[in-house]
């Protein structure tokens, strides 16, 4: 009887266990409720003191690719170095939802890569999060001679930091990523 009663205790206590770990709340410390937000647009703004390109994507539907446009104002100049930052944004809120303070603010938790096909053209991230890894929300941007190709943008959330550089070897998951056609002259 006793033994019966000893394995009914060590059985309450072990669902109670499993129940109670189960309804802990999913908030970090910090606040931010780290949900997966809607990015509508991305813009990269790149500066060489007296010109500015901007690439551009906008799904302002946010979900259906096919709706989305591509816009890049101009082509950059060879042998030139580009302060650049990206903005996100999601513009089915009114007013719109500026993402880029929410990545920065969780740097440690997102990093940008930047892949360009164009050769000689290399990209540097110049801001850090609070451990001094790269976020890459700022940018120093150096074209080479005349040529054109791709320029890919992706925003990696929760990748391993610090990491090589190359967004398929960093993990995490991906909250955006949006490919542009770009001309050196």
């Amino acid at each position: 009887m006793k033994n019966l009663q000893t394995i009914k205790l060590i059985a309450v206590l072990f669902i109670s266990s499993i129940l109670l770990s189960s309804c802990s709340d999913d908030h970090h410390e910090d606040g931010h409720d780290h949900e997966e937000e809607l990015i509508t647009t991305v813009t990269y703004t790149l500066s060489n003191g007296s010109d500015v390109v901007m690439l551009k994507f906008q799904d302002l539907t946010g979900g259906s690719i096919d709706d989305a446009t591509y816009e890049v104002s101009g082509p950059l100049n060879a042998n030139t170095i580009y302060t650049g930052s990206v903005e996100l944004l999601n513009e089915t809120e009114s007013p719109a939802d500026n993402i880029t303070m929410e990545v920065k603010a969780e740097g440690d938790e997102h990093e940008f890569f930047y892949l360009s096909s164009v050769i000689g053209v290399l990209i540097s991230k110049t801001d850090t999060d609070v451990n001094g890894n790269p976020i890459g929300i700022e940018t120093s941007l150096t074209t080479g001679n005349a040529g054109a190709g791709k320029l890919t943008i992706i925003l990696k959330h929760e990748p391993t930091k610090p990491n090589n550089g190359v967004s398929d070897a960093a993990g995490g998951s991906t909250d955006a990523e949006v490919t542009f056609n770009i001309t050196v002259q």
